[in-house]
């Protein structure tokens, strides 16, 4: 069944002319993703600074207000998507980013991780938490509130997210207050009607790719009884004492329904969840065309979100 005449009008154009990720040209689609940045904001400064991990250093960026006190201000880490194959995040969501320091009056570092096939599972969480870890032991010179950290990220970086959650409860790590995985990439299986319904090849993410990108992740750990749900966040048996999350997707998305499947086992497992479902819209809907009302409403909410997450 195609969906193309399920989009809503504002967001058919850009749907259409999307040439499609193909991963099996990996270069082509990593620089497809790589669009250079909109103009940055007056009012955001981005340090760029590398620090270390499990194997020599990465890149991280932070990000906070000109001008600002000492007094401490809350913090957000920040994952970038790209299925866990591509992004590169010098060159992706900073207005993002400079959007979230302003809404929440906050200081956002986002972490470049490793990618697959190249670096496979468990290489991209080992950084995320490495960089989780540094936030903690380098709150001082961050000026950051440890008491006041959340965790977000969209698509691949929202399936980091939600894994990021997981091991930071079970390592008993860093403390988070606050997660926002939107329209998280959480399970390998594929085998929600939802990830039978997008099939176009123009889709901004398909079945196909989900597939490839879920192959080069996981490596050679694909047998059923290896996988850990550091590596896949839908696996976990055990929610419980998760925090209070926010998430939204649209209901065109191939990720629709396992998000909906994973808000419903964290509310069955007491842990607060604000859900929002787009009907019309597809993946990435706000990121591909931002200037559409339901986009600008969309990413306004989680914004908002965040906002009262980090200053309760």
């Amino acid at each position: 069944m195609k969906i193309d005449s399920r989009i809503l009008p504002e967001l058919q154009e850009s749907f259409s002319q999307f040439p499609g990720f193909q991963l099996d040209n990996l270069e082509f689609s990593r620089v497809l993703l790589s669009n250079p940045p909109l103009e940055t904001s007056n009012y955001v400064k981005i340090t760029h600074r590398m620090i270390s991990n499990a194997v020599g250093e990465m890149l991280v960026k932070i990000y906070e207000p000109i001008g600002r006190n000492r007094d401490k201000l809350p913090a957000m880490l920040w994952i970038h998507g790209g299925g866990y194959v591509m992004g590169h995040h010098p060159i992706m969501d900073d207005v993002l980013c400079e959007r979230f320091v302003q809404a929440a009056n906050c200081v956002v570092v986002s972490v470049d991780y490793r990618l697959s096939p190249e670096h496979p599972y468990p290489a991209a969480i080992e950084d995320c938490y490495a960089c989780l870890v540094w936030m903690k032991n380098e709150a001082e010179m961050l000026g950051i509130d440890v008491n006041r950290v959340a965790i977000a990220g969209a698509s691949g970086g929202g399936g980091l997210t939600a894994a990021l959650a997981l091991m930071a409860r079970d390592k008993g790590g860093p403390s988070i207050i606050f997660q926002m995985p939107l329209y998280p990439m959480l399970d390998n299986r594929n085998t929600t009607p939802s990830s039978y319904e997008i099939t176009e090849s123009h889709a901004t993410w398909n079945r196909t790719n989900n597939i490839t990108a879920w192959n080069m992740y996981l490596g050679e750990k694909k047998n059923d009884n290896e996988l850990s749900p550091y590596a896949v966040p839908s696996r976990a048996d055990n929610l419980v004492g998760l925090p209070p999350m926010y998430t939204c997707v649209g209901q065109l998305d191939l990720f629709r329904d396992e998000t909906i499947h994973y808000v419903t086992q964290l509310a069955q497992a007491g842990v607060d969840v604000e859900f929002h479902l787009y009907p019309g819209c597809f993946h990435c809907f706000e990121v591909f065309v931002p200037e559409a009302e339901v986009s600008q409403r969309a990413s306004q909410n989680y914004l908002d979100a965040m906002a009262r997450a980090l200053h309760p």
